[in-house]
């Protein structure tokens, strides 16, 4: 038996009901986050859209931070999950650097990792994971992707073809599949918005109000500072005319 995941992003609709059954699930603090919903906008307005994409740990068939763990807290079930031993973690970080999906975190409470691990104190109670059952339009689909009868495996196979993960090219073999949603939202470097164009319109600028050879600068200076070219005879009449009026102050 090997378990999977699957997101329909078609049905998602950002509701973020399953990012709060799994910190509630899992007692996940409140700086972190096992399963997180990021969206991005898409397109000009007002031909615009929302995407919202659930990113958790892929379960990976070929898991880079199960490979660098050097006291095995991260340990594969016999059904394909890639569980976390907590008690086992020194703390080292490896596997958070080792993940290409940025899907480990470090808990600030006991300085060991932890991530998603599917639930896997429900499924071995027969339970469905906390964010399936709370999902309102059933956008996550959870199963044994070995059994071509199996929820899941239906589902693949009615949308084939529009079946996506996260990051092929790391070769990890990740069993967390997406449906829908293109590839800008998988893929971050896809997502570029029009040279000269925001969220809603052109980007645009002010015309240059007042007289461009005036700086910031200068306001500050002009109550110092005369407009009028100052010479040596402009100073010295100056001079006489301040002497004549003391000898006339005098009488």
């Amino acid at each position: 038996m090997k378990l999977g995941f699957l997101v329909d992003l078609n049905l998602c609709m950002g509701c973020k009901g399953c990012e709060i059954a799994c910190k509630v699930e899992n007692d996940v603090p409140l700086s972190s986050w096992r399963l997180r919903v990021k969206y991005i906008d898409v397109g000009v307005f007002p031909e615009t859209s929302r995407n919202f994409t659930p990113l958790r740990c892929n379960h990976c068939e070929n898991a880079p931070c199960e490979r660098i763990c050097p006291v095995s807290a991260l340990h594969y079930l016999d059904n394909g999950i890639v569980n976390i031993d907590n008690e086992r973690c020194i703390g080292c970080a490896g596997c958070m650097m080792a993940c290409p999906y940025g899907a480990i975190y470090m808990d600030p409470e006991t300085n060991t990792a932890d991530k998603c691990t599917f639930c896997a104190h429900r499924v071995e109670g027969g339970m469905m994971p906390a964010c399936v059952v709370a999902c309102p339009v059933e956008a996550n689909i959870f199963g044994n992707v070995d059994d071509e009868t199996s929820h899941i495996s239906r589902y693949m196979m009615q949308h084939q073809g529009s079946v996506q993960v996260r990051k092929p090219e790391k070769h990890t073999d990740p069993k967390h599949y997406y449906v829908g949603g293109g590839n800008q939202t998988l893929n971050p470097l896809a997502h570029e918005r029009i040279e000269g164009y925001g969220l809603f319109n052109n980007i645009t600028h002010l015309e240059h109000v007042g007289d461009p050879h005036h700086s910031i600068l200068d306001r500050f200076l002009e109550p110092f500072t005369s407009h009028e070219e100052l010479t040596n005879n402009s100073l010295a009449d100056e001079k006489m005319s301040k002497a004549g009026h003391k000898k006339e102050g005098g009488h």
